[in-house]
């Protein structure tokens, strides 16, 4: 397994990841990624998980404006036949890495309170995070938004 930058080989790949995971359309990912592939200064990361010689995972996060040192995890999705393998895990850990690098204080990540997330939510709390935020009725009536919490010092 290994993680990486994201690259435009990547993209049909991580499309498929979006389609089989049902995270987001698989068509939104060109354009969600477009601006980190067109600027090497883009303070965006956007990781791969790569296993058997072919993408099956990635990770998506950017600093969170008017707040010093503070990142938001926006995606991280792995191929169902990959669940469990450890990708998710080992892209969070490098995530986290080049964000302790620089300097960065604090990582978030917002998924939903519904039963379908319950493997969602055992992710972050496996992986450090804490259980920070809750707004009901975020997503939709009966669908809460939890906000996962992770220190980085």
């Amino acid at each position: 397994m290994t993680i990486r930058p994201t690259n435009s080989d990547d993209i049909p790949y991580l499309q498929e990841v979006l389609n089989r995971t049902e995270l987001l359309p698989g068509e939104m990912l060109p354009d969600m990624v477009s601006g980190f592939l067109a600027d090497e200064k883009s303070s965006d990361i956007w990781l791969t998980c790569e296993a058997g010689g072919k993408p099956v995972g990635f990770c998506y996060a950017v600093p969170e404006e008017l707040a010093e040192g503070t990142w938001n995890m926006l995606a991280i999705a792995v191929l169902p036949t990959e669940q469990g393998s450890g990708c998710g895990a080992a892209m969070i850990k490098h995530l986290e890495g080049a964000l302790e690098k620089r300097g960065q204080r604090i990582l978030i990540a917002d998924t939903s309170g519904a039963d379908g997330f319950a493997r969602t939510r055992a992710f972050y709390r496996k992986n450090g995070y804490v259980e920070e935020a809750r707004i009901r009725d975020f997503w939709a009536t009966g669908d809460d938004k939890i906000t996962f919490w992770k220190s980085l010092k």
